[in-house]
């Protein structure tokens, strides 16, 4: 806990009165939530409600404040620092506890209902300018290959995944989550020279602790109700169980029909279930071979290929290189003894 940042923050909570702000802000109505309007909030703004043009932006929510359904063409990441929130949607009502992190997907109806005094919460926006695919190329776990984990990241941004898109992360007060985010509102009120690269990398840094943290403890990430499924569990549950999986245990493990999870993973992904298990395998796989000296074939049983040819096979064909080939190329470069 950063007292010095917590203080800086607090100083920029006061409340807002939402029946003065909307005549200057001059918001669209989008759609309607029964009788309440659902606002339209495509700008970012920072603590003195001036626009923000940068494509990372953070404020801090006004305490005892009114805030309207509203959503963004931008993903929106919503952390309590101290305290706790209610964050209210189209179908349900979600609890986010202090430092806990709860990111929010494109056109995502929502609000965040009043908070107290004794609360600090912070809302960091995440516009689609705002990342390149080269800066996910360190999440990635070898060479040219799209791992899972980038995926899970990349597809946030996607509009087309329902109006209840988020992800709920339950951090138990995880040390270094938590100084990353404290580290990331740091340099953002305390700007110097490559402040908004050192933002982006942290960013970063934290997407890949989450997925750690998600990864090593499946039942802290909480699933959205609006979709049959939530994509986060699913790629992660491939990113876990690679080597044995099945569409049909999968299926099973979920509570779906093989032929619905395959057409969802297909939709959402633009891959099938079998070329995400090829993906996640041959990742591995090009790790083992330019980390490790286990033999070609010990690696291929490894990953999931009970037969060596087919496991030469997919491995050209996924990166136009024999495993030989590519742990050649990649000891050369690292300098592998």
């Amino acid at each position: 806990m950063n007292t010095e940042i917590l203080e800086l923050l607090r100083k920029n909570n006061f409340p807002r009165d939402w029946d003065k702000l909307a005549p200057e802000m001059h918001p669209r109505i989008a759609s309607y939530f029964g009788k309440e309007p659902i606002y339209e909030f495509f700008y970012t703004l920072d603590d003195s409600l001036e626009v923000n043009p940068h494509s990372i932006a953070i404020s801090v929510q006004p305490v005892d404040s009114y805030i309207p359904f509203h959503l963004h063409d931008y993903v929106e990441m919503v952390v309590p620092l101290l305290g706790e929130c209610m964050i209210i949607t189209k179908h349900e009502r979600i609890k986010v506890k202090q430092n806990d992190i709860i990111v929010i997907g494109n056109r995502t109806p929502h609000r965040v209902e009043k908070i107290d005094n004794s609360c600090i919460v912070i809302n960091l926006a995440l516009k689609g300018t705002a990342f390149s695919l080269n800066d996910f190329n360190f999440m990635r776990q070898v060479g040219n290959i799209q791992s899972i984990s980038t995926m899970l990241f990349s597809l946030l941004s996607d509009e087309d995944l329902g109006d209840n898109n988020y992800s709920l992360f339950e951090t138990k007060h995880d040390r270094k989550i938590n100084d990353t985010i404290y580290d990331i509102i740091q340099e953002y009120y305390y700007p110097d020279s490559q402040t908004n690269q050192i933002i982006r990398f942290e960013i970063l840094t934290l997407f890949s602790r989450l997925i750690r943290v998600a990864s090593n403890n499946e039942k802290i990430v909480k699933k959205s109700v609006s979709t049959s499924s939530n994509l986060l569990s699913l790629l992660l549950y491939i990113e876990e169980h690679y080597a044995t999986i099945t569409l049909d245990e999968m299926s099973q493990y979920f509570g779906f029909n093989p032929n619905y999870l395959s057409s969802y993973l297909k939709k959402q992904t633009g891959l099938t279930f079998i070329k995400l298990v090829h993906l996640q395998r041959i990742n591995v796989a090009a790790e083992y071979l330019t980390f490790t000296n286990a033999p070609i074939e010990q690696i291929a049983v490894k990953v999931g290929y009970e037969n060596p040819s087919y496991f030469y096979k997919i491995f050209r064909k996924s990166l136009k290189l024999s495993p030989k080939e590519y742990r050649d190329e990649n000891r050369t470069e690292k300098q592998m003894p």
